[in-house]
């Protein structure tokens, strides 16, 4: 079994650590990064400002933690575009993505847009995947990317970019979140986002992705199959229970993101237990 190749490594990506806190990525679109890194979060939760220069409107993307600082790049950002903000949206529900939307948008007088009523709040709007929101003098696809969550989303820009949240991370690989994420969707939301040829991806965080986006998504497909494989070995060898297969699969990985990978290994052994390749019993698992 050899692991597939990051085609990222080849790249010259900012270093951790390295990414500005504002950055113009194209006409369109404004990056501010949050002061939020971790080793989830990498260096931040990216919030991006989408609008036609010119249109003095903007919307906010992903605004991330409810944190003073924050909120003052963005409004600084703003002000750099000439912009207003004019709609929040969100592509998913967790709290470094979601949690300044609501707030936010009052302050801002904006709508909040997300997948769940939960998120969007009451005075919010409900997205459903397949939309076309026009918005700031530009046109914003709504494209459903369950997997990494049930109610994550990505947005397709009329430049072709896709602002992918945490679908596509900008340095290593999304965790499929469980019980609430789904093996079996993350790869058809990953094919879906292929097939649209996207010229960017724009991640939730890490760097943005322009060289060979399609790379990076095939990487991540291959990246799937090989952890698939890699916990079907560890069960044949006589690996039971996810603390087992994590402490085997990610020795080298360093310990602080073993419980996101056990989260990974369960959505993993939900979906092979689906297929039948192996079979639970109780918290174990033993080959088929």
């Amino acid at each position: 079994m050899t692991a597939p190749a990051d085609p990222r490594s080849r790249w010259q990506l900012p270093a951790p650590g390295a990414l500005p806190r504002t950055a113009e990525l194209e006409p369109l679109v404004t990056r501010v990064l949050a002061p939020n890194p971790s080793g989830m979060t990498l260096d931040g939760t990216n919030t991006y400002l989408v609008g036609e220069p010119g249109s003095g409107q903007a919307v906010l993307v992903d605004p991330g933690p409810d944190d003073a600082a924050h909120l003052a790049a963005v409004e600084a950002a703003l002000a750099d575009r000439k912009a207003r903000c004019t709609a929040v949206l969100v592509t998913h529900h967790h709290v470094d993505h979601a949690e300044a939307a609501q707030p936010w948008g009052a302050r801002f007088g904006a709508p909040v847009m997300a997948a769940g009523a939960d998120v969007a709040g009451p005075r919010g709007r409900v997205l459903a995947g397949g939309e076309r929101l026009r918005l700031a003098g530009t046109v914003l696809e709504v494209v459903p990317t369950p997997g990494h969550c049930a109610d994550h989303l990505s947005f397709r820009l009329d430049s072709g970019a896709v602002l992918v949240g945490d679908h596509v991370l900008g340095r290593g690989t999304s965790v499929v979140t469980h019980p609430e994420g789904d093996v079996v969707a993350y790869l058809e939301s990953l094919r879906r986002v292929h097939q649209l040829g996207p010229s960017a991806l724009y991640c939730g965080h890490g760097p943005e992705l322009t060289e060979d986006p399609g790379a990076v998504l095939d990487y991540y497909l291959a990246h799937r199959a090989y952890r698939e494989e890699q916990v079907l070995a560890a069960v044949a060898d006589g690996a039971s229970t996810v603390d087992e297969l994590v402490a085997g699969i990610y020795a080298a990985v360093p310990r602080e993101v073993w419980p996101a990978a056990a989260q990974s290994t369960r959505a993993t052994l939900a979906k092979l237990t689906a297929e039948g390749r192996v079979v639970a019993e109780g918290d174990a698992v033993r080959p088929a």
